[in-house]
């Protein structure tokens, strides 16, 4: 998988949801989109991207998005 076509379109969901007034609902709805759109091995290979290389290449926004997810896949219910 080419993480750096995932962090290409990671980015442009980003951009879309950027113009969002809200920032915290701006990132709530990256990390939704990207569990309702992305496969999972998707999703998986641009987490370890992000903990492997630091945000190299994603927007604050979408780095935000991934942690959102990291912690909600982490915290019990």
């Amino acid at each position: 998988m080419d993480v750096q076509n995932l962090v290409r379109m990671a980015n442009q969901i980003g951009q879309f949801f950027h113009s969002y007034p809200d920032h915290d609902e701006a990132v709530r709805e990256v990390a939704a989109h990207l569990r309702r759109f992305w496969e999972p091995r998707m999703r998986r290979a641009l987490v370890e991207h992000m903990n492997r290389d630091g945000n190299d290449g994603l927007l604050p926004l979408v780095s935000e998005a991934l942690h959102l997810m990291q912690t909600q896949e982490t915290t019990p219910t």
